[in-house]
């Protein structure tokens, strides 16, 4: 069974957010934290995973990740902060 994870990223605590799909969690750490792939977040520099949850369903996944990216600002830093209101780097942990 594959698993498959939206995550999101923050440049600094309340700072500006990136949500994504992958996967492979550690992988895309890695080419989002060494620049890798250009585009958003490296000209943002967000490098620190700050939520993420997974599924073993790709379609689900991508629909969670298109419903949270509609949601307003608050709501996305209410859900980090229930999960981890220090904005800890989860990457750190895995």
């Amino acid at each position: 069974m594959k698993n498959y994870f939206v995550y999101i990223l923050a440049n600094k605590r309340n700072g500006t957010l990136y949500i994504g799909v992958t996967n492979d969690l550690v992988r895309r750490m890695y080419e989002h934290q060494n620049s890798l792939v250009d585009g958003f977040t490296k000209k943002y520099n967000i490098k620190i995973l700050v939520y993420y949850e997974m599924s073993e369903n790709i379609l689900s996944a991508i629909e969670r990740e298109k419903n949270l990216k509609k949601w307003n600002r608050q709501w996305k830093i209410d859900l980090i902060e229930k999960e981890n209101p220090e904005w800890n780097d989860l990457s750190l942990d895995l």
